[in-house]
């Protein structure tokens, strides 16, 4: 009769419980383990094997106690690395004060933090770029209220002298008003740190060196050459991911070389001093500025981005090579505090189709000159866009990087001969070595005209885009005799697959003057499946053209 009793009631209180989750009197999650207990419950009166009275009659007079055993250190590389580099890692905080702005009073889009919107549901192209490549780092934030809040920021950077010289990200530390440091030694008691002043930046590679006052020499990190790293080697990742202090994470190189994808006018680079090493170590919001270290204990890369879509690792990590950290540093700790670098004032394509080198002659190696600054060493020098550099003082240039790495190096007022082959023919000047950041200072965009004369679908079959004469003002401000200007673009089109863009002007095509629409017609009426195709396209934006090619073989 018990059992029977108590099987009644344990169905009975089943039989509420499952009405209540139905009639939603329960939620989902409470109602179901709540079902389950009872169950359980149920099961284990009606069975009747396991009691708690039946379990202190075990004899357990034979059990041994378990002892603690004498820690015993399993010594390996990472560990002995840890220990070396450790010590020479810092943790960076720091505090950016509202600005006062002209726009006070009229919200507007705001980058903020991921998982935490505008009330939009957009963060926009900008925060978008922060989440992929700096975990959500944006470089502003509010609290909600539409008021701005005080802007914090989390780091971490590397001693590289005993005095207290601190590498890190200028991202880190970029418009704090207030810096702090603390050391792996530093007690975790809530004190901001020791204060840091900034020595000196480099936007271009985003670098930065701060310095704190010390009475004692403190450990320093070994720099190693990044050029002997392979993809494959084991490398350490070491920082303070989310604030979590003296972090290590352990990985590989991926890649040597890479380079992250920001804008670009008609992929005419932006900025040519930013090539990565790759890595699936760990590397999370506030690794920036952390080292990664090889198997000899030596810093090869300063960690300084990730890819992600989730504000964490997802395996995808960038660091700045140390020899170009070495050198940025050497610059920055400099009388002048800045990297001073050599230009001969050009622009140029920073990646070229294969049907470009083929159509132009240069499918071996060279630079194709995109625009020319006007005064600059280059337009003193007679080089004109479309000039094809191939060679510097004799050497050849094999692409845009090399040219970038031996102009930069120069010293400016010194001078270079400059090879470059001109319809056809080769020609040397010898070009003046300016300052980069000079020079370039007074560079800026310029408006779109304003008219829209007739357009023309001549090349809308096999082209996939619609044209219109470029306005006389227009030409003129970008140096060309006519031309016509790209008005729209077919979605999967050839144009849209060689990335042809609305409101470029093309210039020529083939190599043959696209003067005016009569010009525009009579190359693309000849143009058949199979050929190659270059485009010499203007932006209208960028002062001098900004020209570029874009080409592919016309299926």
């Amino acid at each position: 009769m018990s059992d029977a009793k108590n099987e009644t009631t344990s169905s009975n209180v089943f039989t509420r419980l499952s009405r209540n989750l139905r009639n939603g009197r329960l939620s989902t999650t409470f109602g179901m383990l709540a079902v389950l207990s009872v169950g359980i419950l149920a099961g284990s009166v009606l069975t009747g094997r396991v009691s708690g009275m039946e379990q202190q009659h075990v004899d357990s007079s034979d059990a041994r106690p378990l002892a603690i055993p004498s820690p015993v250190i399993l010594s390996n590389q990472f560990s002995t690395i840890v220990k070396q580099v450790g010590p020479a890692v810092v943790n960076i905080d720091t505090e950016s004060l509202p600005k006062t702005s002209a726009n006070t009073g009229r919200r507007g889009r705001r980058i903020t933090p991921p998982g935490d919107d505008n009330g939009t549901g957009d963060q926009g192209d900008m925060q978008d770029f922060f989440n992929r490549f700096f975990g959500g780092q944006a470089p502003g934030n509010d609290d909600g209220s539409g008021e701005a809040a005080p802007r914090r920021a989390l780091g971490s950077g590397f001693i590289v002298d005993p005095r207290g010289y601190i590498i890190t990200n200028n991202h880190v530390v970029d418009k704090a008003d207030h810096i702090y440091v603390k050391l792996s030694t530093d007690p975790d008691n809530g004190d901001p740190g020791r204060p840091a002043t900034v020595v000196g930046i480099d936007k271009d590679t985003d670098i930065a060196v701060i310095k704190i006052d010390t009475k004692t020499p403190l450990p320093t990190v070994k720099l190693g050459n990044s050029d002997g790293a392979q993809v494959g080697d084991w490398v350490l990742a070491i920082g303070s991911p989310f604030g979590q202090r003296n972090t290590v994470s352990a990985g590989i190189v991926s890649a040597k070389n890479r380079e992250i994808d920001e804008p670009s006018v008609n992929g005419i680079a932006q900025n040519q001093f930013q090539r990565f090493i790759q890595t699936d170590a760990a590397i999370n919001p506030g690794n920036s500025g952390g080292p990664l270290v090889d198997m000899a204990g030596q810093v090869i890369g300063m960690n300084t981005a990730i890819y992600t879509q989730s504000a964490g690792s997802e395996g995808i990590g960038f660091a700045m090579p140390s020899d170009t950290v070495i050198r940025v540093y050497n610059d920055l700790i400099g009388p002048e505090h800045k990297v001073i670098r050599g230009s001969i004032g050009i622009s140029f394509q920073s990646a070229q189709s294969s049907a470009v080198g083929r159509v132009y002659g240069f499918a071996n190696g060279g630079v194709l000159v995109g625009s020319i600054t006007p005064n600059g060493p280059a337009s003193k020098a007679g080089l004109q866009p479309g000039d094809v550099i191939t060679s510097i003082d004799g050497a050849p240039v094999k692409d845009g990087d090399e040219l970038v790495a031996i102009i930069s190096a120069k010293h400016p007022g010194s001078t270079v001969h400059i090879g470059y082959e001109r319809s056809g023919k080769h020609q040397v000047a010898e070009v003046g070595i300016a300052d980069r950041a000079k020079l370039f200072a007074d560079t800026g965009t310029n408006d779109d005209a304003n008219n829209a004369p007739e357009e023309t679908d001549i090349g809308q079959n096999k082209l996939g885009i619609t044209v219109h004469p470029t306005d006389a003002s227009v030409a003129t401000k970008l140096g060309v005799k006519g031309g016509v200007t790209v008005t729209s673009v077919r979605p999967g089109s050839f144009a849209d697959e060689i990335g042809l863009g609305r409101n470029a002007v093309i210039s020529e095509i083939n190599r043959k003057p696209v003067t005016d629409e009569a010009s525009y017609r009579a190359i693309v009426t000849g143009l058949k499946s199979g050929d190659d195709v270059v485009f010499i396209i203007h932006d209208p934006r960028v002062s001098g053209g900004g020209i570029s090619a874009v080409g592919g073989t016309l299926p």
